[in-house]
């Protein structure tokens, strides 16, 4: 097809780029083209374009940079979505999957806008934004105002971002309430580095989406595990909360309280002897020491003051008599409180994982090297089942038991 015209964009002022380009291709006739030269990739105008114009061109790259890029835009006459501009979008998103690109918006106005499009959504619709940058500070954003009730992902990285976020339609689980229904799946969780249990109140896409991981493939682990031939777990979630009280500390705390005077000794003799070649042992013992501060702590107000209250709410509430009134209130407030030290051991483990590039051995270690390497993975994996059964059973079934 012969192009009529050429468009040199790069002499036309700022404002007047885009505006002037939509206005040719208007004024084309149906088969005709011209050829856009810019020096940039101009693909932002291309999803401009299909959004506002729908499927009535053809996009063909002639030239792909480094200096210079040249496409052939040609009106096709096809499926059309109507005429008005992007700055002119409707509110709400009628479509599944509108693309709406961010850098045309005004920088005050860019997450307001988003966050306006999303609300509009209907459960299970789409929309996509396009963006010059890692959109990623407004998945946090998101998730910490809307929470747990989208889906984000990555169509493109780089030069050009483009993400589809979606709207769940309310059946999505979280990582803790996977985990809560079959603990098998915890160990998936544990390979791919996904926390279930601080940070279980995600999604499997949201989580993979942190840290970088193939969604698709650690869905189908868990669905095969569905099938796979294993012991069943414990029955963690059909036990009275009282139960699961006492099994958490006879078990999980009791191994903690023995566990950590171990660590704490071995994490200061391998930094002792091995600190000089190996540095990164000096803060491993470091936070060996900070999670023993934190756990000793938090172990003892667990036992004394919080599973106690949780029974006799659950013997109140079974005999119908009145709870006594605590001296903290609700118990939502001593277990906000419980949670957050949960987060700070996690975090604290995350970073000796990291410092030790998960346990990986050097080839100078001695017996005591391979020992402290070895206990400090036991301990992780059952501090995770530790506070999983908190986080994701006891705390939720206690706040659902008291608003009754």
């Amino acid at each position: 097809m012969q192009t009529i015209d050429s468009l040199f964009v790069p002499e036309l002022a700022p404002a007047q780029k885009h505006p002037t380009v939509l206005n040719k291709f208007d004024n084309l006739q149906i088969g005709e083209s011209f050829l856009l030269i810019n020096d940039h990739d101009p693909i932002p105008l291309y999803y401009e374009m299909k959004a506002e114009k729908g499927e009535v061109f053809t996009w063909k790259k002639v030239e792909n940079g480094p200096e210079v890029w040249k496409v052939e835009i040609t009106k096709t006459g096809g499926n059309a979505t109507g005429s008005s501009k992007l700055s002119e979008q409707k509110s709400a998103v009628t479509e599944d999957n509108f693309v709406l690109n961010v850098t045309l918006i005004e920088p005050r106005l860019k997450h307001p806008t988003i966050f306006k499009h999303f609300d509009a959504l209907k459960p299970g619709q789409a929309f996509q934004i396009l963006n010059d940058h890692d959109p990623k500070p407004l998945y946090y954003q998101m998730l910490g105002e809307r929470g747990n009730v989208f889906t984000w992902e990555y169509l493109e990285k780089g030069p050009w971002w483009r993400v589809q976020i979606r709207k769940n339609d309310g059946d999505v689980e979280t990582l803790g309430e996977i985990a809560t229904k079959d603990l098998r799946k915890a160990e998936i969780f544990k390979k791919y580095g996904l926390d279930f249990c601080c940070g279980g109140k995600k999604t499997v896409r949201q989580a993979c989406a942190e840290k970088g991981i193939d969604a698709t493939k650690v869905e189908e682990e868990l669905q095969n595990a569905e099938v796979a031939a294993i012991t069943r777990p414990l029955p963690y979630n059909d036990w009275s909360l009282s139960f699961l009280a006492d099994y958490i500390v006879n078990t999980h705390h009791s191994y903690v309280s023995k566990s950590l005077p171990e660590l704490r000794t071995y994490a200061t003799k391998v930094a002792k002897v091995h600190g000089a070649h190996h540095p990164e042992l000096m803060p491993v013992r470091q936070l060996v020491e900070d999670i023993n501060e934190e756990l000793t702590g938090h172990m003892v107000k667990e036992e004394n003051i919080l599973f106690p209250f949780i029974k006799q709410l659950e013997s109140a509430k079974s005999n119908g008599k009145k709870v006594e009134p605590s001296g903290f209130g609700t118990v939502e407030n001593p277990i906000n409180m419980m949670e957050h030290e949960h987060e700070a051991v996690g975090k604290n483990l995350e970073k000796i994982r990291v410092l030790t590039n998960n346990y990986a051995l050097p080839d100078d270690a001695c017996a005591s090297y391979k020992l402290l390497f070895k206990m400090l993975e036991e301990f992780e994996s059952d501090l995770f089942i530790h506070i999983h059964l908190e986080n994701n059973i006891l705390f939720p079934k206690a706040l659902k038991l008291e608003k009754q």
